[in-house]
C-alpha cells in the first residue's frame, strides 16, 4: 500500500523532493503546498493529479495524507513539523531539523510519544559514496579513524535566515555522525561575516571525538570555485571523497605509517607505507531517490530511519555548539551526552 505524501515548500529544494516522490512506487504524491502562486502553477502543470493548496493547514487537516515533507526555510521547520506531528502525520523535514536545540528536542519527544516517523533530510548520508565509505570504515579496512577533514565551499547561495555553519557545515556534520564510530564530545569554531551579511559567511569547525578522532570542516559562501572534498585518515588506509569528480568520487589509498618500538630505544621508529590505490564501484542511484524509498519503507515497516529525529537533534546540538563557540571567540564547547536512537517501532 502506497504512503500518501504531501510536500510543503516549493522553493529551491522542494521541486527535487516532488520529482522523487512522484517517481517512487511506494509513494502516492497527494499535494504540493506553497504560498507562491507561480510555484504552485509550475507543479500543477508538471503533475496534473497533484493538489496544490496555498495553506499548510489544508495539508494537516486532510485525513488521507499519511506523511508530510517540509522544505521551507529553517526558522519555519519547528512550527510546521510540530503541527504535522500533532495532526498524526509522519514527517520528513529539510536539514537542519530546527534552528535551536530546544525545538529539536521537542520534535523528537513528540514523534516518540506518538509513535510517528521523524526523518531529517541529511541527503549525503544516502549518497552512494558516503554509503561506501561507511561500509569501508565499518569493515575495519581503514583501521581506527584518526581524522575527517573537509572543504565545502562555493560562491553563494547566501541564506537569509541561517549562517554558513547551519547551511553547509550541516552536511559534513551529518556525514561525520554517520561514518565515524566514535562520539563527538567537544566543538570549537571560528568564523567571519563578509559582504554585509548579518551571519557568518565562512567558518572553520573542529569536532573532537571520545576515541581520539578529530573532524574538521571549512565552509565558505565566498569562494571562487566550488569544492566538495573530504579526506578521512585511518590507522591502516586513507580515503578521499571528491564529490565533483564524475568518474572516481571515492579513492582508497593503502598509505599510512607503521610505528614500531624497540625496547630500550629512546623513540619509536616510524616507517611510511605507500601501497596501491583503488576506486570502488558506486551505485548509480540518486541519493534523494534512495532517501525517498527509505522514508516510505520506514513508515510501512515501523523502522527507524538512518537519519531519524535523534540523529537530527545531534547535528543541531553540534551546530549550536559551533555557533556558540564562534560567538565566544573560539572557546571549546562541551557537547551534551547523547542517548541512542529509538529502536524500531512495533505494530
Amino acid at each position: 500500500m502506497s504512503v500518501r505524501v504531501a510536500v510543503i515548500g516549493l522553493g529551491y529544494w522542494g521541486p527535487n523532493l516532488v520529482r522523487n516522490l512522484a517517481a517512487c512506487d511506494a509513494v502516492e504524491l497527494v499535494a504540493a503546498c506553497d504560498r507562491d502562486a507561480a510555484r504552485r502553477q509550475s507543479i500543477a502543470r508538471a503533475y496534473p493529479g497533484v493538489a496544490t493548496p496555498s495553506d499548510a493547514a489544508a495539508v494537516f487537516a486532510n485525513p488521507t495524507i499519511d506523511a508530510v515533507v517540509i522544505a521551507t526555510p529553517t526558522d519555519s521547520h519547528y512550527a510546521l513539523a510540530k503541527a504535522a506531528l500533532e495532526a498524526g502525520k509522519h514527517v520528513w523535514v529539510e536539514k537542519p531539523m530546527t534552528s535551536s536545540v530546544e525545538h529539536a528536542e521537542d520534535l523528537v519527544a513528540l514523534a516518540d510519544a506518538r509513535g510517528l516517523t521523524l526523518m531529517v533530510d541529511h541527503t549525503f548520508v544516502y549518497h552512494p559514496a558516503v554509503t561506501k565509505i561507511g561500509d569501508v570504515i565499518a569493515s575495519g579496512e581503514l583501521g581506527d579513524v584518526y581524522y575527517y577533514d573537509s572543504v565545502r565551499i562555493n560562491l553563494g547561495l547566501f541564506q537569509p535566515d541561517v549562517s554558513v555553519v547551519w547551511d553547509l557545515a550541516s552536511h559534513d556534520v551529518s556525514i561525520m555522525e554517520h561514518v565515524i564510530p566514535q562520539t563527538a564530545v567537544r566543538v570549537q569554531a571560528t568564523g567571519a561575516r563578509h559582504a554585509g551579511a548579518s551571519v557568518e559567511s565562512m567558518a572553520y569547525l573542529t569536532i573532537h571525538y571520545d576515541g581520539g578522532a578529530i573532524g574538521h570542516c571549512h565552509v565558505n559562501w565566498l569562494a571562487p570555485t566550488k569544492v566538495r572534498l573530504v579526506m578521512i585518515g585511518g590507522s591502516r588506509k586513507m580515503v578521499i571523497y571528491d564529490d565533483n569528480d564524475v568518474t572516481e568520487k571515492v579513492r582508497i589509498y593503502d598509505k599510512g605509517v607503521d610505528v614500531s618500538s624497540v625496547e630500550g630505544a629512546y623513540a619509536a621508529r616510524v616507517q611510511y607505507r605507500t601501497g596501491d590505490m583503488y576506486a570502488p564501484a558506486l551505485a548509480r542511484t540518486e541519493a534523494l531517490a534512495s532517501e525517498t524509498a527509505h522514508f516510505a519503507a520506514c513508515i510501512r515497516e515501523g523502522a527507524t530511519p538512518k537519519t531519524d529525529g535523534h540523529t537530527g537533534l545531534r547535528v543541531v546540538q553540534i551546530l549550536a555548539a559551533a555557533e556558540r563557540s564562534i560567538a565566544e571567540g573560539g572557546r571549546a564547547i562541551d557537547l551534551p551526552v547523547t542517548r541512542p536512537s529509538t529502536a524500531a517501532r512495533t505494530g
